[in-house]
């Protein structure tokens, strides 16, 4: 591991609002977390949720229609917790039928507007969602050939056929995005050594035209940064910067290639609400696998907007009403507020604070954890 002590950190509060906005996807991946959520139609894909024996869901996730519900949930997040910035999770978002609408109400209330998605159906959505002001598409990169793909779906979907048409419509969907002047990043997790050859050749493939960014699995952190560290040794990358999201668990190095390109390496902070999180029983280093990785928003079938802190205790997701009265919002939001002066004190310079900044990882509150595909 590099030693980052004299890397330059630069502490960004949190003001992003992760949002879900449809729970279809055309993939069925064992390792997918749906955001919490069951999935809302199991059919016979084999899609699954893998926090819901344990996480307490209560409600199916319906789509979110653009229209005026929604501009007046986002208004309600915002009045509430400053917030700069959408984040639209599914399912995959770029299957919604009105995916250009729901950004375009973000952007009338000023907010910027991403997406994680696995490129799916990019060629099909993605000249309008730029058109009506996409800033950033991160795609989930779960393999470079058809075997790989089809050895993390469900059995349904297990198929290299399928898997070989999806990795051609991610190609495409890399292309379109670049073409409209839409950000592209590609995360891809390495859960250890063995996956070392896999990651390089998706910076290989996709690192001239994306910015690959590498995420430390949740199942196993230590090996997960073994690995990460050869693939930077590698390729000879330089860390440049220390980029560390105050009031949520997300943490991220940049590094430079020697050809110039950039490369991250992202982690989980051991972060956690000073109140909402003291007595859970997942809190201990083994069993909360996320951290405190922010605020949730999504819609119930046949009810309310709801708001959720975590995907695993999703007992703890209430009516959006309810939430923006709550003291779960202004402890949020006092959080996020004194985690980013504490961070910018913790990393200042020397010459301000009299001592050197720490390097990562570390002990206590910032030790990296895992990471899934976000």
């Amino acid at each position: 591991m590099h030693d980052l002590n004299d890397v330059p950190v630069e502490v960004q509060p949190d003001r992003t609002l992760r949002v879900k906005i449809i729970d279809a996807c055309g993939l069925a991946c064992s390792f997918c977390h749906n955001e919490g959520t069951p999935v809302a139609a199991p059919g016979g894909t084999g899609r699954v949720s893998i926090y819901l024996r344990t996480n307490g869901a209560d409600f199916l996730p319906a789509r979110i229609a653009a229209d005026a519900d929604f501009a007046l949930a986002l208004a309600a997040v915002r009045g509430s917790l400053p917030t700069n910035e959408v984040h639209f999770t599914g399912g995959e978002p770029t299957l919604h039928p009105d995916l250009p609408g729901l950004i375009a109400i973000a952007r009338r209330l000023g907010l910027t507007v991403g997406l994680t998605s696995n490129g799916e159906n990019g060629t099909a959505v993605l000249p309008a969602a730029a058109a009506a002001g996409l800033d950033r598409i991160n795609l989930s990169v779960f393999g470079t050939t058809p075997a790989e793909l089809a050895a993390v779906q469900a059995p349904r979907l297990a198929s290299p056929k399928l898997a070989e048409r999806k990795l051609t419509a991610l190609d495409a969907t890399i292309e379109t995005a670049t073409a409209h002047g839409i950000k592209v990043s590609a995360n891809i997790v390495i859960p250890d050594r063995g996956h070392v050859d896999r990651v390089l050749r998706v910076i290989e493939r996709h690192g001239r035209s994306v910015v690959v960014r590498m995420l430390v699995s949740l199942e196993d952190g230590g090996a997960s940064l073994a690995a990460m560290q050869d693939v930077v040794d590698h390729l000879g990358a330089v860390p440049v910067r220390r980029i560390i999201t105050a009031g949520a668990s997300d943490q991220r190095v940049r590094y430079r290639l020697p050809d110039g390109r950039t490369l991250y390496a992202k982690s989980i902070r051991h972060v956690r609400l000073p109140e909402t999180c003291a007595d859970c029983r997942f809190n201990n280093p083994d069993d909360c696998q996320e951290g405190y990785y922010g605020v949730r928003l999504y819609r119930a079938v046949n009810g309310p907007f709801m708001v959720g802190v975590c995907i695993q205790r999703m007992d703890l997701c209430v009516p959006l009403g309810e939430f923006v009265m709550s003291r779960r919002c202004r402890e949020v939001a006092a959080f996020r507020d004194e985690e980013a002066v504490r961070l910018s004190r913790l990393h200042a310079t020397p010459a301000t604070t009299g001592g050197p900044r720490p390097g990562w990882p570390v002990s206590g509150p910032e030790y990296p954890r895992g990471h899934r595909n976000r």
